[in-house]
């Protein structure tokens, strides 16, 4: 069956970098769109970032444009997401996806 874990998440200042790492199984992952999205406490989903399946073409929501970088791994199914430049407002729990199948989450603080 599809399987998505996330990992990398943590606690890190203002200004600080993470890297989130997807790691996926069940399906062919290197012919597939994948997607970051986040649900900040108390919000719906957000949309956050996606890669098509060669990696060549990537978008990021204006929130994180500059700041995120969306990249994958195929012959190792995973994907990832650089964080630079880290703002409290980032606070969420980070979920890769494969359309509507996502993960069980990775929790991002930022706070001093």
């Amino acid at each position: 069956q599809v399987q998505l874990v996330e990992s990398g998440g943590g606690l890190v200042q203002p200004g600080g970098s993470l890297r989130l790492s997807c790691a996926a199984s069940g399906f062919t992952f290197r012919i597939v769109r994948m997607s970051w999205v986040r649900q900040a406490p108390g919000k719906g989903l957000e949309w956050v970032s996606d890669i098509n399946s060669s990696g060549g073409s990537t978008s990021y929501a204006d929130s994180v444009k500059g700041r995120f970088t969306i990249s994958r791994d195929n012959a190792k199914n995973t994907l990832y997401l650089q964080m630079n430049s880290l703002k409290p407002e980032d606070t969420a729990v980070y979920y890769c996806a494969n359309g509507a199948i996502r993960g069980r989450g990775t929790q991002v603080t930022v706070s001093s």
